[in-house]
């Protein structure tokens, strides 16, 4: 039902938008550093629990809403774009730091660790843009079960994922220690970080696309 085509296709960008430095990465390896590795599993339960959020809502009609209520998807798409700004202005403000340098932050609750990686997925502009326009460019409309070739196109998509987010959430530690002993490349990863960031800011806060075709 479903092509070899399909499948590479979404994991091929699943790979592409995970590997851009964004909200869900900022958080997850923050939570690592600080607070050690299983607060990063734990968070990143939270972020796998709002792609199953985002996958549901985009399948059983997300984007109809949308489309039927532009005004929605403009506040969603403009949030989304303060919401990462704000993140580039915190990296690449005098005295910022990257995403891995250790920071004195008192521990979360695993409760408070779950919710804010739910919370930083569902604001998360990348994923809206995934499951609204990108994963169904490669539903075969012909090949009927349309809903179900959603649900598993998502799936891939969400292991891709997390396998991803995963590894980079154990290695944490290993790379912030690796960079404090190279500060200049600490300094070069929060400035790149910190440009991608508001570049994709203004990338979405300046895109005209309706929903349907974000």
């Amino acid at each position: 039902m479903i092509g070899t085509h399909a499948v590479l296709g979404v994991s091929a960008v699943s790979l592409g938008m995970v590997l851009t430095p964004g909200p869900n990465m900022m958080y997850l390896v923050s939570r690592s550093i600080t607070q050690g590795r299983r607060a990063g599993v734990i968070s990143l339960a939270g972020v796998a629990v709002g792609f199953l959020v985002y996958l549901s809502a985009a399948n059983l009609g997300l984007s109809v809403v949308f489309l039927a209520v532009p005004e929605l998807y403009l506040t969603v798409k403009l949030a989304g774009a303060a919401y990462l700004a704000w993140l580039a202005w915190k990296a690449l403000r005098p005295g910022g730091t990257s995403v891995f340098a250790p920071q004195q932050l008192p521990p979360d609750s695993t409760r408070r660790l779950f919710t804010m990686g739910l919370v930083t997925n569902l604001l998360n502009p990348k994923i809206a843009i995934m499951y609204l326009s990108l994963i169904p460019q490669f539903i075969d409309l012909h090949a009927g079960h349309v809903l179900l070739q959603g649900f598993v196109l998502g799936g891939i998509q969400i292991a891709v994922s997390l396998a991803v987010n995963l590894a980079i959430a154990l290695a944490a530690g290993t790379i912030a220690v690796f960079l404090a002993r190279r500060p200049v490349w600490l300094r070069v990863q929060r400035y790149l970080m910190g440009t991608v960031l508001g570049a994709l800011a203004v990338k979405l806060a300046t895109d005209r696309a309706p929903a349907a075709t974000a």
